[in-house]
């Protein structure tokens, strides 16, 4: 499991400040806007991507950074052949303030070189760049984990009552000067304690993240809670269609109307358009928002999914409808993110915690092989012994 968390930790350190690390390694995604300028419209940006690169649809993008849009790109269908296109990229990068090509990349394909350096940080972080093998060993490994949590935890209390608060307080420190095993097993056990909250938060919503069936049924079994695929089901399905009757300026006019709609009665307050796609699949456009009940600054929470024919209200994302374990659910993914009202302060934390993690795995594998070898030399003198008598 160590070594798992090793990659894990790394990778997440980075993946904290992973805007800036993209900047650093790739300026050349990122718009150099004219004094004044002005963003596009989420539906005029829509437009020009898919007008430079007609045999692409554009499945969803967020206003994340100011300076860049990433789109989800997918292929159009071929109405000669009934093929999708062939096209060789799956990411679209625009100037949000003219609609300009930055950039296209096949996500996490290291092949394409540094273009796709921090995507592949994100897919190791994930899957260990394995696939579906990677997620679902990474969320047996977060299970573990999170068990682990209370068993370590378990292991730092000292037995009996009295004075336990004073017998306890050596397993939150670090002798100094020490033995460097002595020192090894404080770092281990003390890092572990202080960060243990975090620790037990990173571990359970990677479970959420990479076995997704474990968490539902733990989350569902404690808390009222609709998982997101559940939801999903309930949607009034068309044919799928890269076509649908209302174009992207229609939908977002609509969906701009029916947040609106769902501000006035929940009492919430929009401050700005954050996103939009179209799922060909379910005949439904989504439009999101940044409000002021968010718990996240750069991923969508509130919004409304529309019917790509019609514009009816299919279904609402409300912060503050959500149910107990809607809303557990919505804080892990924003902590676990680095994603907390877009704290730099907690982005810093995560990346520290990052290094924790990658610490604990250091010195816990250094304990398990130091005792490792006591047992197995007791076993030899014991043996030894044995062969003597």
């Amino acid at each position: 499991m160590a070594v798992f968390l090793l990659v894990v930790g790394l990778t997440g350190s980075l993946l904290a400040f992973s805007g800036p690390l993209e900047r650093l390694i790739n300026p050349q995604l990122f718009a150099n806007p004219a004094p004044g300028a002005h963003a596009l419209s989420l539906a005029e940006l829509a437009e020009r991507a898919e007008a430079q690169e007609p045999h692409a649809r554009v499945a969803y993008f967020a206003i994340i950074e100011p300076d860049q849009v990433s789109m989800v790109v997918g292929p159009r269908t071929n109405s000669a052949t009934g093929k999708p296109y062939p096209i060789d990229f799956d990411h679209l990068l625009l100037d949000p303030y003219t609609g300009k090509e930055l950039g296209r990349r096949r996500d996490g394909d290291l092949s394409q070189g540094r273009i796709n350096i921090v995507p592949f940080i994100l897919v190791l972080h994930e899957s260990l760049a394995l696939g579906p093998f990677g997620t679902w060993t990474l969320g047996i490994v977060a299970l573990a984990w999170t068990l682990d949590c209370f068993l370590a935890f378990y292991l730092t209390l000292p037995r009996g009552v009295p004075h336990f608060l004073r017998r306890w307080l050596p397993s939150w420190l670090i002798k100094h000067p020490a033995a460097a095993f002595r020192l090894n097993f404080d770092l281990h056990r003390a890092s572990g304690l202080w960060f243990w909250p975090l620790l037990l938060v990173f571990a359970w919503s990677s479970v959420m993240f990479n076995l997704f069936p474990v968490y539902t049924a733990v989350t569902d079994a404690l808390f009222s809670y609709t998982p997101f695929d559940e939801s999903v089901q309930t949607l009034h399905r068309h044919v799928a269609t890269d076509h649908p009757k209302l174009d992207w300026r229609a939908a977002e006019r609509r969906g701009g109307e029916l947040v609106a709609e769902q501000a006035r009665q929940h009492g919430f307050r929009i401050l700005r358009p954050f996103g939009i796609g179209y799922l060909s699949e379910l005949g439904v456009y989504t439009y999101e928002v940044r409000t002021d009940q968010d718990v996240g600054g750069r991923t969508w929470e509130t919004g409304v999914w529309l019917d790509g024919n019609t514009g009816v209200l299919q279904k609402t994302f409300l912060p503050s409808d959500q149910k107990p374990g809607d809303r557990i659910s919505t804080w892990l993914y924003a902590l676990h993110w680095a994603d907390f009202h877009d704290w730099f302060a907690y982005r810093a934390l995560v990346a520290l915690l990052g290094l924790v993690i990658t610490g604990l795995s250091v010195t816990g594998m250094v304990i398990w092989w130091i005792k490792r070898r006591a047992r197995r030399l007791a076993h030899q003198r014991t043996r030894a012994i044995g062969e003597l008598a």
